[in-house]
């Protein structure tokens, strides 16, 4: 990832609804999420959250499908990863030992403040809230 690309990518991460929207698509994983029911989880119309997706998907920070009348978008996980690796391409001037627990702390481990999944039987779609909120 160079830095044009950094830049489009943080800048569509820069807003509140795009941001959450991201972050419940990663929890999601590549089955990814109709945007209808995003909009719901994000508690926004329809009409906005298919305009903050778009920006996301100019970004290259998700990617859209058709599945019957739906579209379902998927975070794109190699994007997110190329925009860490931007991040912490020369981290900490070559001592990797400063980096590592950042980067070992920062994947696959829910912690205070980060999303906690749970499954809505009917739709069998993730839902995810604040521990703050709880």
């Amino acid at each position: 990832m160079d830095e044009r690309q950094a830049l489009t990518a943080f800048g569509a991460l820069s807003q509140e609804t795009r941001l959450r929207l991201l972050r419940l698509l990663v929890v999601a994983g590549p089955e990814g999420i109709a945007a209808g029911s995003l909009a719901e989880q994000v508690e926004v119309s329809p009409s906005n959250v298919s305009f903050h997706l778009k920006e996301l998907e100019r970004a290259g920070l998700v990617t859209a499908r058709r599945d019957a009348r739906s579209i379902v978008y998927s975070a794109e996980f190699d994007a997110l990863s190329g925009l860490i690796r931007f991040l912490m391409e020369d981290c900490c001037s070559g001592r990797p030992e400063i980096c590592a627990p950042a980067l070992a702390a920062s994947c696959c481990q829910p912690g205070r403040g980060e999303p906690a999944m749970t499954v809505t039987p009917a739709t069998q779609l993730p839902i995810v809230q604040s521990r703050v909120d709880r």
